[in-house]
């Protein structure tokens, strides 16, 4: 019998790899077209947003109904949601609606694949 909830090194090998690669894309891309220059500081100081917490919220639906209602729902209780199955969610960052996606589901987990970017979002 195996414990589940030890870490796998061929899936840990693949995460570095996986940021190492997302790293040299977001490198390549400020260089690109458009982009900052290698010699421009901005470049070697794009490692000092890494570590910028944001608030990522993945809206599925919505709801509204008053307290009196609220206060009655017990464990189990189903509330009805505005979209239905199938329909794309919300993903917002910083509370600003930035894509949609669906869900998808991955070893047992939740994830979001994202289908659209929403642009001009000021």
């Amino acid at each position: 019998m195996t414990d589940e909830t030890q870490a796998n090194p061929a899936e840990a090998t693949e995460n570095t790899e996986a940021g190492a690669k997302a790293d040299d894309a977001l490198t390549e891309f400020m260089e690109g077209e458009g982009g900052l220059e290698s010699g421009d500081s901005n470049v070697t100081n794009i490692t000092a947003i890494y570590d910028v917490p944001v608030q990522v919220s993945a809206v599925l639906g919505r709801a509204t109904m008053p307290v009196n209602q609220l206060l009655k729902l017990s464990r189990g209780a189903v509330i009805e949601l505005d979209r239905k199955v199938g329909e794309s969610i919300d993903v917002f960052v910083n509370n600003r609606l930035v894509a949609r996606g669906e869900i998808i589901v991955m070893d047992q987990h939740l994830g979001i694949t994202m289908t659209e970017i929403i642009k001009g979002n000021a």
